[in-house]
């Protein structure tokens, strides 16, 4: 397969420029490119990259996955793709599917399709919350997710309890993954340049996911929401409690109330929420 060219050599050569309102950054480094391939897709499998833009991981991807589902939104960029890419669409190991990320259905994208199954992609910085939220609704279709986001989006979805960066997404994104951030790539590895370092985390679904209920969902909510208050004042009415309830309910869980809810774990989350779905009404 040939190389491409660069973002800028490529945008140029379609008359195009790089779209301030869709936040693309396009990885300009064909090596880093390389090892986050290889971080997404070891070899064989279904990758589906989200944002695939020009095509600088399309390309690394196209010679590890069987089968690979590149989507883009930007309309000027899927017939770049086309052209660059168009004897492995002629082969059937590549669809260039122009959509937006945000609403693809990933269940019927993957249905059928061969295992392992990778979700992956440069997200653009806007999006980020959104396509995270689809892959956690889709933890249970997926084996690997590898994501090029912006270092502290990176940071957060990987921080532990405790730490200074862990907010309600870590405790959701853990929830459903474990999350290790695997390298950090510099804003000079992008063009147009962005104002921030990126890093590319690795996900890889629990064996035993926890269930985001609507009680875990607003526990967690509630927690970082009044993120220095202690949890006896955060979580005051949740779920319809009274204070002497929540007590009870905090008790039998194994909940200290005069801690916070960055000291929380997942695992901590989830037993004060199946207390509560579980008391009388």
């Amino acid at each position: 397969m040939p190389g491409l060219r660069s973002p800028k050599a490529e945008l140029q050569a379609h008359g195009l420029v790089a779209k301030r309102d869709f936040g693309q950054c396009f990885l300009a480094d064909a090596q880093l490119a390389d090892r986050i391939a290889e971080l997404a897709c070891p070899g064989g499998g279904t990758v589906i990259e989200l944002g695939a833009g020009l095509g600088a991981l399309t390309r690394p991807l196209l010679e590890r996955a069987a089968r690979l589902v590149a989507v883009e939104r930007d309309r000027d960029l899927v017939p770049v793709l086309h052209q660059n890419f168009e004897q492995a669409i002629a082969e059937g190991r590549l669809e260039v599917l122009e959509a937006d990320a945000k609403a693809i259905d990933l269940g019927a994208m993957f249905e059928g399709a061969a295992r392992p199954h990778v979700l992956a992609g440069n997200l653009p910085y806007q999006i980020t919350g959104p396509l995270v939220t689809l892959a956690i609704r889709a933890q249970v279709l997926l084996d690997r997710v590898v994501f090029l986001v912006q270092l502290e989006v990176g940071d957060r979805l990987a921080a532990r309890a405790g730490s200074d960066s862990y907010g309600a997404l870590s405790v959701f994104a853990q929830a459903a993954f474990d999350v290790q951030r695997a390298l950090v790539i510099r804003r000079g590895a992008f063009y147009p340049q962005p104002n921030v370092d990126s890093c590319v985390v690795v996900m890889t679904p629990r064996a035993r996911m926890i269930a985001e209920t609507e009680i875990f969902r607003a526990l967690v909510k509630q927690a970082f929401g009044m993120r220095r208050k202690k949890l006896a004042n955060a979580w005051n009415g949740v779920a319809g409690t009274s204070r002497v309830e929540l007590g009870a309910c905090a008790e039998q869980a194994g909940i200290d109330l005069d801690r916070r809810g960055e000291e929380l774990t997942p695992e901590e989350f989830e037993r004060m929420a199946q207390v509560l779905e579980a008391r009388s009404p």
